[in-house]
């Protein structure tokens, strides 16, 4: 079988086959790519496993990606010229995180490539800050250095997460941040937690529940007049929180999940991306043109995928975007702004 990529929360390599309605590849491959073992009981994922009720996933060793798809309750995305395949990740983990307030365990690299385990900061109170060097906020962590400097020996913990592309791009930005910078390249945290732009910011408490959900909020005001957003209040809160386990009313409030169009765009974002890595800046620009047609407001999509098909994050398609996005409400996957 020739090779092809398989795009997950990670980028696989494998041997496999892709059409415009099906794709496989190897039995061999399917916990490497997916995480799951095929068994007498179903497909398994540590303790979990799932029937396959009748339905065929593999046949002489040869796992049917579409097959395997629905019966995980996933979203694929598949282009035969690219030989690429993108598969969503588990709805129910973003379940957990919307409904239940469950942190769940994200292993993400620094800028450095070591792996971090979100759960090392259990026993703390955590904010989970994300930027991008295609947002303002980029200039905003001196303002959460400030905060942990202020309340880091009150058991105060913050990560701060770009969800970019290029480690050395946003590290130019991270000078004088003493807590872990992580990269989300394939957007894995952005989706489990349904975030829909930067900056969101999220707490965590000690034992890993989520205390105040998906949050625009900013380090510094240095863009305050431009958002309307004011750092303040939120700053104010989080050390109400830290230092008398004080929440605001906002916490109560629910975040949408993602729609199916959005899980869409998303996969279409990431076959956009690794063909812009790859240098097929044309393929790449069609996959980033259906993602924004998707998701309009989901700037982790469509801003994001500006400087990775040549446009300006900060010109006027997005200021003429921006215009449009306050026009119709404002959409946004999280609570009020304090």
């Amino acid at each position: 079988m020739p090779e092809i990529t398989v795009l997950t929360s990670d980028v696989h390599l494998v041997e496999g086959t892709v059409s415009e309605s099906s794709a496989t590849l190897p039995l061999a491959d399917l916990e490497r790519v997916t995480g799951f073992v095929l068994k007498e009981v179903g497909l398994c994922s540590g303790p979990t496993c799932i029937p396959l009720m009748g339905r065929t996933v593999v046949t002489d060793e040869v796992v049917d990606l579409v097959a395997l798809a629905a019966v995980l309750g996933r979203t694929l995305v598949l282009d035969a010229d690219a030989e690429m395949v993108a598969m969503s990740d588990d709805a129910q983990l973003r379940s957990q995180v919307l409904n239940d307030k469950v942190a769940p365990e994200v292993v993400l690299p620094d800028l450095d490539g070591t792996l971090h385990a979100l759960s090392a900061s259990r026993g703390k109170k955590t904010l989970l800050v994300t930027f991008a060097t295609w947002c303002g906020c980029r200039y905003d962590l001196p303002g959460w250095q400030a905060l942990l400097d202020e309340l880091g020996d009150d058991n105060l913990a913050i990560y701060a997460v770009a969800v970019d592309e290029f480690p050395e791009k946003v590290r130019k930005f991270t000078g004088g941040f003493d807590g872990p910078v992580m990269i989300d390249r394939h957007h894995v945290l952005s989706e489990v937690y349904a975030m829909s732009n930067v900056p969101t910011v999220v707490w965590i408490d000690e034992e890993g529940t989520i205390a105040l959900p998906n949050s625009l909020a900013f380090g510094t005001d240095t863009f305050a007049e431009f958002t309307g957003v004011s750092s303040g209040p939120h700053l104010d809160a989080v050390r109400a929180w830290v230092r008398t386990g004080a929440v605001p009313e906002a916490a109560n409030e629910a975040v949408a999940d993602l729609s199916l169009d959005e899980v869409e765009a998303r996969l279409h974002f990431r076959i956009g991306a690794e063909l812009a890595r790859r240098g097929a800046a044309d393929s790449a620009r069609a996959h980033f043109d259906v993602a924004s047609a998707l998701a309009p407001y989901d700037w982790t999509v469509r801003r994001a995928a500006m400087p990775l098909s040549g446009r300006d994050p900060f010109g006027q398609e997005f200021l003429d975007l921006y215009d449009q996005w306050q026009k119709d409400g404002a959409p946004y996957h999280g609570v009020t702004a304090l």
